[in-house]
């Protein structure tokens, strides 16, 4: 399936107006008064819905927990207000980072490919957080009034239309929404970028990265794909330019007093997308063994070679690689989490049960770990209390729809038949799929056994069609 080509980001960057960097945005500015943030809220969880919809993601907890929280500690020290964030993760290996209007921020695997370092990474993520503090979306629109959320929805129709097959014709209505105004927007997106460099790279340094590692960054892309005919989405919608490299190179140097340049548990997960990239478990392993032959100490190497070994069912191999890992540091969650995952495909639910519990209880709140658990729980056939775990984490994450899904299908194997139907519901809605969410409550409340749950059910239902009515009208 294609990927979303222009994301909302790039129609940010087309609108932007070339403020002055000084010119900071506030709730009440101008721009406001076009495109509330509240209507930048909905736009952007409508437009995420499509999104989820159209293209494959990453359901991996792990890589989720880690992308969430060093977000998360990223806006700590952003400007960003709003910090009601939404995250997906597109499952490709190519460049791509994103930022949304309404706190949406989308992360490629290959972003953890490319960016050799956690303050690399870190240094995208901080620039797509202030391409949200500084509202760059509702500001290009105060930049061109005639441009209203219309015609904004309409290119948002045209850009899903494209990413779910529709060829010519999504792309024509790109085309056509933007024919109009492109020449005289396009130099606004230099402006936005060197705004949300600037704003960044102070937001990286306050986090305590070391800042030199954006124009680092943005060097490395340069060089590698100077010459290519079809660069990564990433720079296509943020142009690397030698002005731009020199400017960030410049305030880095301001700034830099060290700082984070990179971590083990960073080069940990990296070691864990890269394997998911690669055609077969066994072409991972030879590459992780190269590594290690080369450095025995990398442990990272170490980590990825395991579960390579694990996926490709050398479960002895595996044991045998994550024992030094564990010895070294026993409590390092990702290496139990391994371990764990090794216990399970060997069928020893015991032994995987005990790390668990001893995990839980240092790290009671981990989402991953409590993942871990509802699977080792329907895999011991506890289903009940599977679901009822599963309920508990559906609460904390309800706007994750591998959750739902995961719902739907414990309450199925426990004879929960409304509870599916509930649970089919909000999958579909947080996909953009919202005539099958309304007809999967139609089917809840045929069989709802009282009047108080029908009406619950019933009042959930009023509010999904109130949701369609909303996206329908956005996208007209």
């Amino acid at each position: 399936m294609n990927l979303l080509r222009p994301t909302l980001l790039t129609l940010a960057c087309l609108l932007a107006s070339p403020l002055p960097a000084s010119d900071l945005p506030s709730l009440g500015d101008a721009s406001s008064s076009i495109v509330s943030p509240e209507q930048e809220y909905l736009l952007g969880r409508a437009w995420l819905s499509l999104l989820r919809g159209q293209v494959r993601q990453l359901s991996d907890p792990l890589l989720k927990d880690y992308v969430e929280s060093s977000v998360y500690r990223l806006t700590e020290t952003s400007q960003l207000q709003d910090r009601r964030l939404e995250f997906v993760l597109l499952e490709s290996p190519h460049l791509n980072a994103f930022a949304a209007p309404g706190g949406i921020i989308g992360v490629n695997g290959g972003l953890f490919i490319h960016a050799q370092t956690e303050a690399e990474y870190a240094s995208v993520m901080a620039h797509e957080l202030a391409h949200l503090s500084q509202r760059h979306f509702a500001r290009g629109l105060e930049a061109q009034q005639r441009m209203q959320v219309p015609m904004m929805a309409a290119m948002l129709a045209g850009v899903v239309a494209a990413a779910a097959g529709a060829g010519d014709a999504g792309i024509a209505a790109i085309v056509s929404t933007q024919a109009a105004a492109i020449q005289a927007q396009r130099r606004f997106s230099r402006q936005n970028e060197q705004e949300a460099d600037r704003i960044g790279i102070l937001n990286l340094e306050k986090a305590g990265y070391d800042p030199r590692a954006m124009p680092q960054m943005f060097a490395r892309l340069m060089r590698q794909y100077r010459y290519d005919q079809k660069p990564p989405e990433f720079l296509l919608t943020h142009p690397v330019t030698e002005s731009r490299i020199a400017d960030t190179t410049n305030r880095a140097e301001q700034l830099a007093n060290g700082g984070i340049e990179d971590s083990l548990r960073y080069q940990l997960i990296r070691a864990r997308t890269q394997l998911r990239f690669e055609t077969t478990p066994g072409l991972g392993a030879k590459r992780f063994r190269a590594q290690l032959n080369e450095n025995a100490d990398l442990d990272a190497a170490r980590y990825g070679l395991a579960l390579a070994q694990i996926k490709g069912g050398q479960l002895d191999e595996a044991r045998s690689t994550l024992a030094p890992l564990l010895n070294k540091a026993p409590d390092e969650l990702i290496y139990n989490l391994a371990q764990i995952e090794l216990e399970v495909t060997a069928n020893r639910l015991p032994q995987a049960e005990q790390y668990l519990q001893r995990m839980l209880r240092q790290y009671p709140g981990s989402y991953p770990l409590r993942q871990a658990r509802i699977d080792l729980l329907i895999k011991q056939g506890q289903t009940t209390q599977a679901a009822k775990e599963l309920d508990q984490l559906a609460a904390q994450r309800s706007a994750d729809p591998d959750i739902w899904y995961q719902v739907a299908e414990i309450r199925g194997l426990t004879g929960n038949i409304v509870g599916v139907h509930e649970a089919r519901a909000e999958y579909f809605a947080l996909v953009g799929d919202y005539d099958q969410a309304i007809e999967q409550l139609d089917f809840a409340k045929r069989r709802s056994s009282n009047f108080q749950l029908a009406s619950r059910i019933d009042a959930r239902q009023q509010r999904l069609m109130e949701e369609k009515r909303m996206v329908e009208d956005m996208l007209r």
